[in-house]
């Protein structure tokens, strides 16, 4: 009796270990199928997390190649660089100051579906709005984005359109009192400006009126390209006492031919930019292009990344104008600068 009652314990003990060991399988197994489970979740967090950001196409037509409008470029690029890397991509192309080309470069941007078009003066800026009314469109190096696109701004200065961008505007009193302080005796200034630009008409409107309202006299001189602009200066320094011209794309591109003009017959010359002043010129009330440049960039941005409105964007203007001269020019026709100007360093 004593051997069947020990038996009978001995198999009890034997099932209770079984059942044991029965439950506690599915505890080592389960825990491989859970991170199995969790595995591709991993992956795919992983996978987003590597996944490159979006990449901006942005369209560049720039009108001509000269100091100034360069700058602008720089600093656009540059703004947008340091705040996207390499997912940004520019398609810049020059116009070699034809209007006509700037179309056929903006139309091809608009083919390519790009995200943004700068487009640098205002040649370039009106190619770009009649190529589109849907990407958005920045303009710098645009003396009045109002005047040239015929439109009225709202009263903080954005424009109700895809359009905004930085102008290159200097208010044109600022130019009248330039003159009157390197040449107080003037009688009669002379402008010169090519006929083909809207924006320099603008100015030179604007500066003849502050002339007028001063006393003196002006005459316009007016070239339609490269060709004549030797012979329409030559003319427009006769009788003179001074030359202005406004910031014109053609003139910038040309400035060793108004100096040669210019300089012979020491006759001082108030630009409208640096770039043009260090190219031929005696003086300017200056902004910086590279500025400009800049503020445009981080505009494309908070358009393109933080999906700001553009027609609600108002046009930035420079806020620091700066009157500088060209030393070497001064003394080519031994003048000597009043205080308040800035030698030009580069």
């Amino acid at each position: 009796m004593k051997k069947m009652l020990a038996a009978l314990l001995a198999a009890l003990m034997v099932l209770s270990l079984a059942a044991c060991g029965a439950s506690s399988a599915p505890a080592a197994t389960t825990a491989p199928a859970a991170t199995e489970a969790a595995a591709p979740a991993a992956t795919e967090a992983a996978t987003e997390a590597a996944a490159p950001a979006k990449t901006y196409t942005i369209g560049i037509c720039q009108l001509v190649q000269h100091p100034a409008l360069d700058a602008a470029t720089q600093g656009f690029k540059d703004a947008l660089t340091a705040k996207l890397g390499d997912a940004v991509v520019f398609d810049e192309q020059n116009a070699q100051g034809d209007s006509a080309t700037c179309s056929v470069i903006t139309t091809g941007f608009v083919s390519n579906q790009y995200d943004l078009i700068m487009a640098n003066a205002t040649p370039a800026l009106l190619a770009a709005v009649s190529a589109t009314d849907t990407i958005p469109i920045l303009g710098t190096s645009v003396t009045d984005f109002a005047s040239a696109l015929a439109v009225d701004a709202a009263a903080d200065g954005s424009l109700g359109m895809n359009v905004s961008g930085t102008s290159d505007g200097v208010p044109a009193q600022l130019y009248a009192d330039c003159v009157m302080e390197l040449v107080p005796d003037a009688k009669k200034v002379s402008v010169l400006y090519c006929s083909a630009e809207p924006n320099s008409v603008l100015q030179a409107d604007q500066f003849i009126a502050c002339m007028d309202a001063i006393g003196v006299a002006t005459e316009v001189f007016t070239f339609s390209d490269s060709n004549d602009i030797q012979s329409v200066t030559a003319t427009a320094v006769e009788g003179a006492d001074a030359l202005y011209i406004p910031t014109d794309n053609t003139a910038a591109s040309n400035m060793t031919i108004v100096s040669g003009v210019c300089e012979p017959a020491g006759i001082p010359v108030i630009c409208g930019e640096e770039g043009m002043c260090s190219g031929g010129g005696l003086a300017t009330v200056s902004i910086s292009y590279y500025d400009i440049g800049t503020a445009c960039g981080e505009m494309a941005y908070d358009i393109l990344v933080n999906g700001a409105d553009i027609s609600k964007i108002p046009v930035g203007y420079s806020q620091n104008p700066v009157k500088k001269y060209n030393a070497d020019y001064a003394a080519a026709i031994n003048f000597t600068l009043p205080e308040g100007y800035e030698a030009i360093t580069e």
